[in-house]
């Protein structure tokens, strides 16, 4: 008889330790490495960034998390520096996180995704340089267009807009801007636009009398901007102050919110084309743009839709698996539709293809008196 009431209880307390490992793992958070560039020439991107992704969390976390799991998110600075932004990596590594957001700076994100890749953990980033996915990272996801796809739709504006026909190009010298230069060239010389100079810039540059003067002295029919956001306001303010009176483009950066208040008036007038802004006539992103001012008391950037985007997108794959599976939730991703009607937090209806580029619309709009004005809602690319 002892030994049976003994059988019977060894047999209960295995059955509840079986039990409560059981709940204890379908309530283990679900663990996300936010590494954004806190500090440094991307701060601006970075902090954007990262409180998009923590917005998205806290909505997610209180309508009862992903497949009954809560989010848990860490929050690390890269301070812009390539070197630091591996460092991290590999700590979200080694901490097991099931996924991971940013770094934002191309050049940061083409050498830490080395280690993600090798975890596989899928790691999704704004950055826009077109090496980014063309290196066969099945983990690697885009929250913007790659340059291959956004330059020929400014190159498109410059000609059929502006009927430009000659360019010239102030570009910063590092893996975004030299990527998104080259970009821009060969979409220019497809399209019959000459690039009438082609000036190199430095991230975190100061004085920009030296390139706008030489912008001024080409002759161009206009000038197309390509640096970070604190570099896109010097640049605005100095063309302004050497009188240059030639159409002002850019792309997605140009434009930025952060660009826009550090400018002020200079910022007026100037054309960009944006995959994503707050003011774009679309109901989500009006919701989202109200949600991020309240919680942080100032109006996104793109950065910080793309951030927010991140989280919503991860969301998708793993509602699709049904399970906490990294391989099999970025094998979903690829090739996959995302329905804003159905997932309302990717905020455009968004298509990720076999690389982990994007296709969805975007906008060309203008800056006038401080805010971007949609001027054109551009259809998705197509891809498939």
């Amino acid at each position: 008889m002892y030994r049976f009431r003994r059988t019977v209880l060894t047999f209960a307390a295995a059955t509840l330790l079986a039990f409560g490992a059981g709940l204890a793992q379908a309530q283990a958070p679900i663990k996300i490495a936010l590494l954004q560039e806190l500090s440094g020439a991307g701060a601006t991107a970075g902090t954007n960034a990262k409180n998009g992704a923590l917005l998205a969390i806290k909505e997610i976390n209180a309508a009862g998390g992903i497949l009954g799991h809560k989010i848990e998110a860490s929050v690390s600075d890269t301070q812009s520096n390539p070197g630091v932004a591996k460092g991290l990596a590999q700590k979200a590594v080694d901490d097991n996180v099931f996924a991971v957001v940013g770094p934002t700076f191309s050049g940061s994100i083409l050498v830490s995704m080395a280690e993600t890749r090798r975890a596989e953990i899928p790691n999704f980033t704004g950055g826009e340089a077109a090496s980014i996915t063309q290196q066969g990272n099945p983990y690697i996801f885009r929250t913007s267009f790659t340059q291959a796809d956004a330059m020929p739709r400014v190159v498109r504006f410059l000609v059929g807009n502006l009927k430009a026909k000659s360019v010239a190009v102030i570009y910063v010298n590092n893996d975004f801007g030299k990527g998104g230069r080259d970009y821009f060239d060969k979409a220019a010389a497809a399209a019959g636009l000459k690039v009438a100079a082609d000036i190199a810039t430095e991230s975190g540059q100061i004085d920009f009398t030296a390139p706008v003067l030489k912008a001024k002295q080409s002759g161009a029919d206009a000038i197309f901007v390509y640096t970070n956001e604190e570099e896109s306001a010097r640049a605005l303010r100095e063309l302004r102050k050497q009188g240059v009176d030639k159409p002002i483009v850019g792309e997605t950066t140009l434009a930025g919110q952060k660009v826009i208040d550090l400018a002020g008036d200079a910022a007026n007038g100037i054309y960009c084309h944006v995959g994503l802004t707050v003011d774009a006539p679309i109901p989500a992103m009006k919701a989202f743009g109200a949600a991020f001012q309240k919680e942080y008391h100032y109006a996104s950037d793109h950065n910080g839709i793309k951030g927010y985007t991140a989280i919503y997108m991860l969301k998708a794959g793993i509602d699709k698996v049904g399970k906490l599976d990294r391989v099999a939730v970025a094998k979903a991703l690829h090739g996959m539709t995302i329905s804003a009607a159905k997932d309302p937090g990717v905020l455009m209806d968004v298509h990720i293809d076999s690389n982990g580029d994007l296709d969805r619309e975007s906008f060309i709009i203008q800056v006038e008196n401080g805010k971007q004005v949609v001027k054109e809602v551009l259809p998705p690319l197509g891809k498939r």
